[in-house]
């Protein structure tokens, strides 16, 4: 893959077809907070009242065509200091470096855009063997199991929690 043709940008409505097409996917929506959008109504509605809006979701675009995100949330007050990542991308794009490259890209963009920021924490479920790889191939540090701590499509889960630090190389 070049990665000259990848890009993170903010959503637009414009990519609803697109988004659609992989977030309708249960393959990719498996690990994910949030269930397939099946319908076009519901991806618009989707992309207006959350993806757009969000602090930091941007959408991982290949040739400037959405093929997946990648969200960072960052905490309020005196939890400022740390953000949540979350991240997903179509199957046809599974296992070609795509994400990896994405969150590299998105790591090193939220430390400069956030100076209060130190701290990019992952939770990934035990079983998502896939999004374990990806994170350690940027240089995220798992640093323990959380028992029973993520609930998830009907299920409490077992998770892993990931950090990167600001001081962190990505690699």
């Amino acid at each position: 893959m070049d990665s000259s043709r990848l890009s993170l940008r903010p959503f637009k409505l414009s990519d609803v077809d697109d988004f659609l097409k992989w977030a309708s996917d249960d393959r990719v929506t498996r690990y994910l907070r949030w269930d397939s959008i099946t319908s076009r109504e519901e991806a618009l509605t989707y992309l207006e009242k959350v993806a757009i809006p969000h602090p930091w979701r941007r959408s991982i675009c290949l040739d400037d065509r959405s093929i997946g995100y990648v969200s960072i949330r960052p905490e309020s007050h005196d939890d400022r200091c740390r953000a949540h990542i979350s991240y997903a991308v179509g199957t046809d794009y599974w296992g070609q470096g795509i994400v990896t490259t994405a969150l590299k890209i998105a790591v090193s963009k939220v430390f400069k855009e956030f100076p209060d920021l130190v701290r990019i924490e992952a939770m990934v479920e035990v079983e998502n063997k896939g999004s374990q790889k990806v994170l350690e191939k940027v240089g995220f540090l798992k640093e323990g199991l959380l028992r029973k701590y993520g609930f998830c499509k009907g299920e409490i889960r077992d998770m892993f929690i990931y950090s990167f630090l600001v001081t962190d190389s990505l690699l």
